[in-house]
């Protein structure tokens, strides 16, 4: 990763967001100006990679989602309780900044995520994502989430996959 030790820490007022430039606007959009209602509002929660100099790095958020059960592989389905949904987490949004990138710190924003989600005291069975591009698509089979039998751009991983 980065030559820099980074902190992963929730969002605060104290976090400069106005120069995080990751070179998609709608994310840069979404954490410059509406962040903090998603917050406010309890319906997602967003943590940041944090440079010593605390310059922010990268985010990503998390919310509770549900899968249907019959979009899963059939031998992923077939051990779980016949639930019409499942719980989930989902990583909404993921970005690293421009400066930043090549250095690992997406796929270190990633294991975070899923740390966070597997020792929550919660119940979920999986982390859930909607990939924006083929792009975004290749970095989250390379880190072991399967498609949706429906929807191949939405993927998912079983938290007992990852340890806490």
């Amino acid at each position: 990763m980065t030559g820099c030790a980074l902190r992963f820490v929730p969002l605060s007022a104290y976090h400069d967001r106005s120069t995080f430039a990751s070179g998609s606007e709608p994310l840069d959009n979404y954490f410059r100006q509406r962040v903090n209602q998603d917050i406010r509002r309890r319906v997602a929660a967003c943590f940041v990679a944090i440079t010593p100099d605390d310059r922010v790095a990268g985010y990503f958020t998390l919310a509770s989602a549900s899968l249907v059960l019959a979009q899963l592989p059939p031998e992923t389905a077939r051990k779980l309780p016949r639930y019409p949904t499942i719980p989930a987490v989902r990583l909404g949004r993921l970005a690293v900044d421009k400066a930043f990138r090549g250095q690992g710190l997406g796929g270190a924003m990633l294991a975070d995520a899923l740390a966070r989600a597997a020792r929550s005291e919660i119940a979920a069975f999986a982390m859930t994502v909607d990939a924006k591009d083929e792009s975004a698509l290749t970095f989250y089979l390379h880190h072991g989430f399967i498609p949706l039998l429906d929807s191949p751009m939405a993927l998912f991983l079983p938290l007992a996959t990852v340890s806490p």
